[in-house]
């Protein structure tokens, strides 16, 4: 088991994102309590909320573009909506279980 020099950021639904995602997408079929999204970041961090506000956008964005790529029907990417639409959990410890190294896209 090796320790990865990597934070992270848990994100899952809430029912905003579900009902918009359903919408887009009727065979998506979306639920809430669905499989979260992990985002790795910087190992250290001192401040979750700083850490969630720097990268609410580039997640939000993400969760939108898996669902659709219809722009249009995105809503303001502000962190209002953001935090309307996704719980966030934060942590600084990830383990790898495996031996063979991570590979990147």
């Amino acid at each position: 088991m090796f320790v990865v020099n990597r934070g992270y950021l848990i994100v899952r639904a809430k029912q905003p994102f579900v009902d918009w995602a359903n919408e887009q997408e009727p065979d998506f079929e979306l639920i809430l309590d669905g499989e979260p999204t992990i985002y790795l970041t910087e190992e250290e961090f001192y401040d979750d909320a700083l850490l969630i506000k720097e990268n609410f956008k580039r997640i939000f964005l993400a969760e939108l573009d898996a669902v659709s790529d219809n722009e249009d029907s995105f809503p303001e990417i502000k962190f209002n909506v953001f935090e309307n639409w996704f719980d966030v959990e934060t942590g600084s410890t990830v383990m790898d279980l495996l031996k063979k190294g991570l590979d990147r896209e």
